[in-house]
């Protein structure tokens, strides 16, 4: 039987590619580009956004509260700067990641016009590429739909630098309606829901015409299209390390189109581990719901810690939405929307569910302690938070990390036009060979 074949396929593969930690531990190996003491190896150098959550002191990580920068700016600060600006706060945020500065009203008002212009699909795009045979996964469908830009790019793998800003405009005027017909397609061939397409309008913010294309009434409030520019503002870039945008640097080193190297980067974050992991916090949150009396902090805590001991849920001992590779005490990100998912909350009478997130924050920290030790520091991160605003929001679980990585098109192309501008060698790290024993080959 075929089954039993890929059985023994799987358990030859098992016996054949397990390497042990102490050769890993033997050489020093850098699994994860990790540190031991958990901090990233330093493989590059960028200028637009830098992430801190830690010093090191003699080697040991020291916690500290986060420090999200965004072209040497602190995230409160651009919140502060843009704090007068309802709608386009996201489109100023792109136009600092790209170009390295705030944008002048005359130049934001370029911008904006270019992404305009920029912003229709062909009929025949939309028709051959997004309706017919979608996949299931919407990330997926991007990533295919990304590359399909490539067929209409009259000039798609010249990498001067005109080019490379114009490629990304295009890319950042287009994917909201990318993400958006996706949706609609893949809702209609698999799960037979009504198929209706609303063309952007001119005018509108890219988060006004994702709620208005989005909606079939195309209905939203000023105060929903304000709290999705800020989300989309707070994932938009988050330093040259994360999976996504070092691929974005790795896969650009080699010279290939931008349509190759975000399709790439697409592909990355929608890993349950990165990007992902916002519906997996959804996940999680019904599965408390479900299986817990979580109005009682007695019963949710013993929860977290089956959760967190790998006894229930997916098993994995991780709590989602807790925890990152690089903030210790705190994730700003997650900082800021946190109040804004309680006053969205509040206004939606959803005050009950609020307060579970935040008994999920607080008691995996003391669970978090309780097993690991009193020096133990896990935080919220934006994960958290963003479903539950994004649940508030009236938005699909299925399009939660779409969102995300509409936010990072322009970070994405910023470390692309940075690594081909700034080091044209290609990414290359080392792997030593090991024998069929085991032993390293020399």
């Amino acid at each position: 039987m075929k089954s039993d074949f890929i059985k023994e396929m799987c358990n030859l593969i098992y016996e054949n590619n397990f390497i042990s930690n102490e050769l890993y531990d033997e050489l020093d190996v850098k699994r994860g580009l990790r540190n031991k003491n958990g901090t990233g190896v330093l493989v590059g150098l960028t200028k637009i956004g830098s992430v801190q959550g830690y010093s090191v002191q003699e080697g040991k990580k020291i916690p500290e509260k986060g420090r999200l920068y965004y072209r040497g700016f602190l995230i409160e600060d651009i919140l502060k700067e843009f704090g007068e600006e309802r709608f386009f706060s996201f489109e100023k945020t792109m136009f600092l990641l790209l170009f390295g500065k705030i944008p002048t009203n005359f130049e934001l008002k370029m911008f904006n016009s270019t992404l305009k212009e920029y912003r229709t699909l062909p009929d025949e795009f939309i028709e051959n590429f997004i309706l017919r045979q979608p996949s299931k996964d919407i990330m997926n469908q991007l990533q295919r739909t990304v590359l399909c830009l490539y067929s209409i790019d009259s000039n798609p793998d010249d990498t001067s630098l005109e080019n490379l800003i114009n490629q990304a405009l295009h890319l950042i005027a287009k994917f909201p309606s990318l993400l958006v017909y996706s949706y609609h397609a893949v809702n209609h061939k698999h799960f037979n829901q009504s198929f209706i397409i609303h063309n952007p309008i001119e005018e509108y913010s890219i988060a006004q015409n994702i709620l208005h294309m989005l909606r079939p009434d195309s209905s939203f409030t000023d105060s929903e299209a304000e709290i999705l520019d800020l989300i989309l503002l707070i994932h938009a870039e988050h330093g040259g390390g994360n999976n996504s945008t070092f691929t974005s640097h790795v896969v650009s080193s080699t010279g290939t189109d931008t349509y190759s190297s975000v399709s790439a980067s697409i592909g990355s974050l929608k890993g349950p581990l990165h990007g992902g992991a916002n519906s997996m916090v959804s996940n999680m949150i019904e599965d408390i719901k479900k299986n817990c009396n979580y109005t009682d902090e007695t019963f949710l805590k013993e929860y977290i810690r089956k959760i967190f001991m790998g006894e229930v849920f997916d098993k994995s001992g991780k709590i989602y939405g807790m925890g990152h590779a690089v903030y210790t005490i705190s994730d700003p990100r997650a900082v800021i929307l946190k109040k804004k998912a309680y006053e969205l909350a509040k206004e939606k009478g959803q005050l009950e569910e609020f307060e579970l997130f935040i008994n999920v924050e607080k008691l995996t920290k003391e669970v978090g302690k309780e097993l690991k030790g009193e020096n133990f520091e896990i935080c919220a991160n934006v994960d958290l938070y963003s479903g539950f605003v994004y649940k508030l929001l009236n938005i699909p679980k299925n399009i939660f990390t779409p969102l995300f990585a509409l936010a990072r098109i322009a970070s994405w192309n910023a470390h692309r036009i940075e690594q081909i501008t700034s080091d044209r060698r290609i990414i290359r790290p080392a792997y030593k060979a090991v024998d069929a024993n085991g032993k390293l080959l020399t």
